[in-house]
């Protein structure tokens, strides 16, 4: 009995100190202005992806070890997609995608969400259709979603880690 007591006794006392610790819930860290400006970086960010404008790309991303880019791989021992770390690999990725003929990246901004998750650190999240024929793909516009972690440097919002993830089909129906 008396470990119990203990037990839930410790376990209630570092619960109440994790939510002592946690800012105010409900408390944007980054004004409207801020937000505005992040989509706007975001809306750049597409327009230089569809102009395959590579050096232009290169200065919307963090210059980190720590940059990550998730997206399809063409080799077959990365999976079949794999993260891309550090600008390097980063322009690479960006090059070869871009290389293997037309990409067309098409965002549907009215879903486009942008949130602060801390003063230096934000959030965006926007589905897409994505029109590329790298790596075995077709060509076809498909659904995809992208989520970007941007990071203040400086005055300056940059890209820290994109993911491009593919929708799974709607699986059928039964009977």
């Amino acid at each position: 009995m008396y470990k119990t007591l203990l037990v839930t006794l410790a376990a209630s006392t570092l619960a109440t100190g994790a939510v002592a610790s946690t800012p105010a819930t409900g408390k944007e860290p980054l004004d409207a202005a801020t937000l505005s400006a992040i989509k706007s970086k975001f809306g750049k960010l597409m327009e230089l992806a569809n102009n395959h404008d590579f050096k232009a790309l290169h200065g919307m991303f963090w210059q980190s070890p720590s940059t990550l880019l998730v997206a399809k791989s063409a080799i077959q021992s990365e999976g079949n997609w794999a993260g891309f770390w550090g600008n390097e690999a980063v322009d690479q990725k960006l090059h070869d995608i871009g290389s293997s003929g037309p990409v067309v990246l098409e965002p549907d901004y009215s879903k486009l969400k942008v949130v602060g998750l801390t003063r230096d650190v934000a959030e965006s999240y926007v589905p897409m259709n994505i029109t590329v024929s790298y790596a075995g793909q077709d060509g076809t516009a498909r659904p995809f979603l992208m989520i970007i972690n941007w990071l203040r440097v400086g005055k300056d919002w940059k890209v820290a880690s994109e993911i491009i993830l593919p929708v799974p089909p709607v699986p059928a129906a039964k009977g």
